[in-house]
């Protein structure tokens, strides 16, 4: 492996850790922080800051799954690997897999420590979410948008990605 993909391994990995680290101190935080079962409101009731519970994966879909659950978070972590170790050469890919990986793996932490996630930012009209939530959110978005532009770089420069 060269250096660049060395680095570019590296970034993901420094993202994956910083992403951990902010969500596991902002979920410490915010179950410290939330009084009573309406939750406390930020910026005119527009955020409230909650402490719900979710045995499921993304807005409690599968709850109550079993082995579906972390089946479904290994199978997908794995494509995500490997897509990455196939596409190092994608320009922010480092970014968007580091996201999702570290939002995945704080939400994985929570999931061995108290069998369910700990889901914190509550807005109007939409469930309960934390910040690793967030950032495989983000994170998917901006892999599919790389995944596009690096497609359509390919197709303009008249090179296809022999992987």
């Amino acid at each position: 492996m060269s250096n660049k993909e060395n680095g570019v391994i590296a970034l993901a990995g420094l993202t994956a850790i910083g992403v951990i680290a902010l969500d596991q101190i902002t979920k410490v935080l915010a179950r410290n922080a939330a009084t009573g079962s309406g939750g406390d409101e930020l910026l005119g009731g527009l955020i409230k800051i909650v402490d719900v519970r979710n045995s499921g994966v993304a807005f409690g879909q599968l709850s109550g799954g079993g082995i579906i659950v972390p089946t479904v978070v290994a199978l997908a972590l794995i494509a995500l690997l490997w897509y990455f170790l196939k596409h190092l050469g994608t320009p922010l890919i480092w970014l968007a897999t580091g996201l999702v990986i570290g939002g995945a793996v704080g939400n994985i932490i929570d999931r061995v420590r108290a069998g369910a996630v700990s889901d914190f930012i509550k807005l109007p009209h939409w469930p309960a979410f934390n910040l690793a939530d967030a950032a495989i959110t983000v994170g998917v978005i901006a892999l599919v948008v790389l995944v596009e532009l690096d497609a359509r770089r390919q197709r303009r420069s008249g090179t296809a990605d022999a992987n």
